[in-house]
């Protein structure tokens, strides 16, 4: 079965629209454009103009997948895309997120899960996210809560403003929107050493230790996704699992919740939330610092990250 689904005056066409994607929720293709229009009005506020990895699932959410990075021939004109240079030279076209009729096209095209750069198209080098991927080594999700509340107050003590996200899959994202002013080397390099400096207050706990052999049982602070080229899931994307959950912003104190759960948000779940309680990260952008001060709080405290490195 073929369906169409009308954003204003668009109809987007959705092949094989009656096919299950979600087998556990008994959830179709159809479903899941749907739900891309249903959150769109919020979503694309978090998406617009970031160029997008499309995570694509050809037979449904417990087949294999792959990212689709360069924009492909038959995509139609009227959804945006970037051109996007390469580091080793060249470059790519990426598709870009900028209304809700690309959402709902690029379900139909069996992409679950956009993700997204930490910069925007029209300075590439210069990023307005810095994310810290909270990814757990064992299944105690009350410890991740806690290693992101903790992670929050460091990064308030730098004078920055955290907002917290479940991913939909095992951990958190902790993201602060900053200023364009550092490019990406300066970014990755302070996004660093914020990660090594939390990691080094209860290295019982917290890790930077890349190999996962190497982690044992604690929760790895991970910030590669704040370097030029990569993505992070994007905030209300579905995951490309079998009950269909949703990476999900969060109002801060919902960390304290001991029902919190990573996938505990679902597609069928996300449209009542936001009808009672709206976007929780409706005024990340206004909380945007300079990362020049935060840098020089860093460094006082407890004598720096390099100071730590070598005690």
């Amino acid at each position: 079965m073929n369906a169409e689904v009308r954003i204003g005056r668009r109809a987007v066409a959705v092949t094989h629209a009656d096919r299950v994607i979600f087998p556990q929720a008994g959830l179709t293709k159809l479903d899941l454009a749907n739900y891309y229009a249903e959150v769109a009005e919020v979503m694309v506020a978090h998406v617009r103009e970031r160029p997008l990895a499309l995570a694509s699932y050809p037979h449904g959410a417990d087949g294999e997948s792959y990212f689709v990075k360069n924009v492909p021939r038959h995509f139609p004109s009227w959804i945006a895309t970037v051109e996007v240079p390469k580091r080793e030279g060249g470059a790519i076209r990426q598709a870009l997120a900028n209304n809700a009729a690309t959402l709902v096209y690029l379900a139909g095209q069996n992409v679950i899960t956009p993700h997204i750069w930490t910069s925007r198209a029209d300075r590439l080098e210069y990023p307005d996210r810095i994310v810290f991927d909270l990814d757990p080594s064992v299944d105690r999700f009350a410890d991740v809560r806690a290693a992101a509340r903790e992670l929050g107050a460091l990064l308030r003590d730098l004078g920055m403003t955290p907002f917290a996200m479940t991913t939909g899959s095992r951990g958190v994202h902790v993201v602060v929107p900053l200023r364009r002013g550092a490019d990406y080397a300066e970014v990755h390099r302070f996004a660093r050493d914020v990660a090594a400096a939390f990691a080094a207050s209860d290295p019982l706990r917290l890790t930077v230790e890349f190999h996962r052999d190497r982690r044992g049982e604690r929760i790895f602070i991970d910030v590669g996704r704040n370097a030029y080229g990569q993505h992070s899931v994007a905030p209300y994307a579905v995951r490309g699992l079998p009950h269909a959950p949703v990476a999900m912003p969060l109002r801060w104190e919902e960390l304290s919740d001991s029902d919190l759960r990573p996938q505990g948000w679902t597609l069928e779940h996300v449209r009542a939330r936001l009808d009672s309680a709206g976007d929780p990260w409706l005024a990340i952008t206004t909380h945007a610092r300079a990362l020049g001060p935060a840098r020089r709080a860093l460094e006082r405290l407890d004598g720096g990250p390099a100071a730590r490195s070598q005690a």
